[in-house]
């Protein structure tokens, strides 16, 4: 029998401390937001935040994640160089990792992108509609020709990451702007599904179809069981 993925879900925690419009929506937080139907889904789940000791994220906790959410804003320089060269390197070693929006901006996705990971962006509570461009993906599974959000904040092109080696997502918003809005990498033997929406004062993590994208890009990114790798020098096999 197959173990359940096991889940971290990475939060900086601090709107939800300060702006009551935010707390409001996610009383206890954007993560445990996100835990909770995770945890639904049957995954073994828990949570670390910036303030933390090592942001909740020892070498133990990253050993023990088969899968990681990330969630920044605010505070990406606050996150210790130290911590994200560990996380780089278990996505190398084969830990999937969900880059949640304004987390594109965070050190760990510039990191593995090699990018500035740019954009345009504008905060007025437009609709956003997410159109799905690859529907044989299984990250969409379950998932209608587009998800509808009536307020979100945009991000619009040119999207400074490289050349994805999937588009599954392309968002359109009301004020004309389209947006790479779900785009896959491989780096190593680890799996990255960057994913845009999720605005901290919108109740985007409760919309249904983002919790079952959100599901169904853990059993993606989640790591295939494989022999371990080794380099160098080799004698002939025959």
């Amino acid at each position: 029998m197959n173990k359940p993925i096991r889940v971290t879900v990475w939060n900086e925690f601090r709107h939800e401390k300060e702006d009551p419009r935010v707390a409001k929506v996610y009383p206890e937080g954007i993560h445990q937001a996100i835990a909770s139907f995770m945890q639904q889904e049957g995954f073994t789940t828990r949570t670390a935040t910036l303030d933390e000791p090592h942001h909740g994220l020892t070498q133990e906790v990253l050993d023990d994640t088969d899968v990681l959410l990330w969630w920044g804003h605010a505070a990406h320089q606050e996150v210790s160089d130290e911590i994200v060269h560990k996380v780089v390197a278990r996505v190398l070693s084969g830990m999937g990792l969900i880059v949640l929006h304004s987390a594109h901006f965070s050190k760990v996705f510039k990191a593995l992108m090699g990018t500035s990971c740019d954009l345009k962006w504008r905060e007025i509570g437009e609709n956003e509609r997410l159109w799905v461009v690859d529907p044989t993906h299984p990250i969409v599974e379950g998932i209608d020709e587009w998800i509808d959000l009536p307020h979100e904040e945009m991000y619009g092109e040119h999207f400074d990451i490289p050349m994805p080696d999937e588009l599954i997502f392309i968002s359109w918003f009301a004020g004309g702007e389209v947006f790479r809005s779900g785009v896959t990498y491989r780096r190593g033997q680890g799996k990255i599904f960057y994913f845009r929406p999720g605005h901290e004062t919108y109740p985007t993590y409760h919309h249904p179809a983002v919790q079952t994208v959100l599901t169904n890009a853990v059993k993606w990114a989640a790591p295939v069981q494989r022999p371990a790798r080794h380099f160098g020098n080799v004698k002939p096999l025959q």
